[in-house]
């Protein structure tokens, strides 16, 4: 086995039409957006007989507490597969004097790729970057079938959401209106006290998708206020719902809810088989501050994705101080 760097946007993404698990944080724009967000990447290649085995997008993450290099849902690969790019990842980390490698694994959560990661030396990171938990729904089916397969109450306020002549969802792809989204998001935060992530953040993010017509952005309007918005990224025949934000005007006015179901059409229009609500945390989490939204997604419909946890591989004695620093503020946010 050998590993290069891809340069070619066509080889990159023809390798994930046959991948069966993946996400958009390894697709070519993701890569893009990271550049433009002035992260360094890399994007390897491994090759068995010169085949395409594997494939790794990786970034170099730059903080105040370390470096790392990180790879944001890997790709699902087998030991020899892992076990070569663990050995240029450290190559890599060295010449860039990162303190340690994370992975946020795509494999399956089961004693065989839990026991793959911890043969290699990786250990489980304090903390997690993307989801280890998501829920996804097969949109396959015919609309009705989809509004049959949900909770009675989502199912319900659906239809009075369509009964409301009040409500308006817009679906656009203007830059402009990021900034109508992060004004809503400011009210969110507000609510639920998390870090927000920066206007240059969500444009650039915007900006590297928009170019290949794989993301819109969804406005919901009650008696023409704008009061929910909903990021949306349309990558390999799948639907991610990747952000959302909405204000306390009229809590009882569904505007979410049918903004998620238009969301889900324009991905069958699209031709996607699957919608993926992004992340979810467990029923036993009852008390955690994302448990009011996990209930919400899972009212749609759908089934559990469990990953591997994320996975680190310390490099330099300095990761340890950074292990600790991460568990604390982890238990600080009660997260």
């Amino acid at each position: 086995m050998n590993i290069q760097e891809i340069k070619d946007k066509n080889v990159w993404e023809r390798f994930f039409e046959q991948s069966k698990e993946k996400t958009f944080l390894q697709s070519w724009n993701w890569g893009e957006f990271q550049k433009a967000m002035g992260s360094k990447i890399w994007r390897l290649g491994i090759y068995d007989n010169n085949n395409l085995i594997s494939t790794s997008l990786m970034i170099k993450i730059k903080a105040k507490r370390g470096n790392f290099l990180f790879v944001p849902h890997g790709p699902a690969m087998k030991h020899q597969a892992l076990e070569t790019l663990l050995n240029e990842l450290k190559k890599i980390a060295k010449e860039e004097r990162a303190d340690f490698i994370r992975i946020a694994p795509i494999s399956e959560r089961n004693d065989k790729n839990i026991k793959l990661f911890r043969n290699l030396g990786f250990r489980n990171a304090p903390i997690h970057m993307h989801p280890e938990l998501s829920w996804e729904l097969d949109i396959s089916f015919s609309e009705d079938e989809l509004l049959m397969g949900m909770r009675k109450t989502t199912r319900y306020l659906i239809k009075q959401g369509l009964k409301n002549k009040d409500i308006k969802i817009i679906q656009s792809k203007e830059l402009k209106d990021i900034e109508i989204f992060n004004e809503i998001n400011k009210q969110t935060v507000k609510r639920h006290h998390f870090i927000p992530f920066s206007l240059e953040f969500l444009k650039k993010q915007f900006s590297a998708f928009r170019s290949d017509n794989q993301i819109s952005i969804f406005l919901a309007k009650y008696q023409g206020e704008i009061i929910a918005s909903g990021i949306f990224i349309f990558w390999q025949n799948i639907g991610f719902y990747h952000h959302g934000a909405s204000s306390l005007k009229h809590p009882k006015i569904p505007v979410s809810y049918l903004l998620q179901w238009e969301a889900i059409k324009e991905a069958k229009k699209r031709n996607c088989k699957l919608f993926n609500f992004w992340g979810i945390i467990s029923e036993k989490e009852k008390s955690h501050p994302w448990a009011g939204l996990s209930l919400f997604k899972k009212g749609f419909g759908g089934y559990e994705k469990s990953y591997v946890k994320t996975q680190d591989f310390p490099i330099s004695k300095k990761y340890w101080l950074i292990f600790v620093f991460e568990k604390l503020r982890k238990m600080k946010r009660r997260l």
